[in-house]
């Protein structure tokens, strides 16, 4: 069955005559075929009677044409998006409509309504959720591939570490060194340098890479459509023995983790595997985000791995686990790797060793 006909069968058991797909990374997992519009308006439409229809914008019709063997409507900047998709229906009356609520901005949800004026808009989301959780054979093999790339990436920030390097002159190095290979990273690279790094989502800047402290690379890169994820703290110089301490801290706690997952376990008693070495040590107030997310054609997607979560964990789904202990003013380390569900518990995607680097 195909990833359309799961969707018409969805439509089929609930009773919905349409399903409106928005988010540029579904469409893609749908059809092939990904844009992002940006401002501009993108819709894929599927009903349980007639053929789907890709609706986008104009300078994107002969591309999507090319790729989906289906009907495709284009609008020019001038039009009425919504006014054109009405006209492009097939005829008939819509009353319960699927919408990705988790995609639909207030713009989308009112611009819809003049479209489907007397239906009821019902959550799609948590189905195509539940599609994107568990990765095929060669969804898996891709993102094998993203890993090595993550790694390759990594290793040229490493050999771009100098005390007259910036945290920012490092990134660039990285950025470049991927597009040199022909791909992008995944998300915007983050160096961190001492006490940056002690803010989990800190901003690089030109912030001098400090002596006799840690510095954290946080980096992915989007190959074949897939995404990979990875951090490693690295030491400069010689960091003091407390700042040792917290990296051995992480690492336990990242490798507990990795080892208790397997199918028939759930997200919180992953979660719980590692937050409690960290709870036990003293440091659980500086550990303060979930132990994981999701990843796949998005680099942050379904399911998150956290406190409190009690889906059970099936062979397939693919996650990452990234302990962290920040401590203001004084250290931030964070130990990241996403990988997959096995039979018998988690392989991971990326490679670069875990042991404590020190670089000179």
């Amino acid at each position: 069955m195909t990833k359309i006909n799961q969707i018409i069968s969805y439509l089929e058991t609930e009773k919905a005559d349409v399903a409106v797909v928005s988010d540029p990374v579904t469409i893609n997992y749908l059809t092939g075929f990904y844009s992002d519009p940006h401002e501009r308006q993108m819709f894929l439409f599927i009903f349980t009677n007639h053929e789907p229809l890709l609706f986008v914008p104009a300078l994107e019709v002969e591309r999507a044409s090319a790729i989906v063997n289906f009907k495709v409507v284009g609008y020019v900047d001038s039009e009425n998006p919504w006014k054109k998709i009405k006209a492009a229906l097939p005829a008939g009356s819509f009353r319960n409509t699927a919408v990705e609520f988790d995609n639909l901005i207030l713009t989308k949800y009112n611009g819809l309504h003049t479209v489907f004026e007397q239906a009821e808009f019902t959550n799609l989301t948590p189905y195509i959720n539940r599609m994107r959780l568990i990765k095929s054979a060669d969804e898996i093999k891709k993102m094998f591939v993203a890993g090595e790339y993550a790694d390759k990436a990594v290793s040229i920030g490493f050999d771009t570490i100098s005390l007259d390097k910036t945290e920012t002159d490092i990134i660039a190095q990285i950025d470049f060194g991927i597009k040199q290979l022909g791909y992008e990273m995944s998300f915007e690279t983050m160096v961190l340098t001492g006490n940056n790094a002690a803010n989990p989502h800190g901003i690089p800047g030109a912030n001098k890479v400090e002596n006799n402290a840690l510095l954290l690379f946080d980096l992915g890169c989007m190959v074949n459509g897939y995404a990979s994820d990875m951090t490693r703290t690295v030491a400069v110089g010689k960091p003091d023995q407390f700042k040792k301490e917290i990296y051995n801290l992480t690492l336990e706690a990242q490798r507990a983790a990795l080892d208790f997952i397997k199918p028939g376990v759930t997200a919180h008693e992953v979660d719980r595997a590692a937050r409690t070495v960290i709870e036990k040590a003293g440091y659980g107030e500086y550990f303060n985000h979930r132990l994981g997310h999701g990843i796949g054609m998005s680099v942050h997607e379904f399911p998150s791995i956290m406190e409190g979560n009690d889906m059970v964990i099936e062979e397939g789904m693919c996650f990452s686990v990234e302990p962290g202990i920040y401590i203001p003013e004084k250290v931030g380390v964070r130990i990241e790797d996403c990988g997959h569900v096995t039979k018998n518990g988690f392989e991971v995607f990326t490679s670069t060793s875990k042991d404590l680097l020190c670089f000179d």
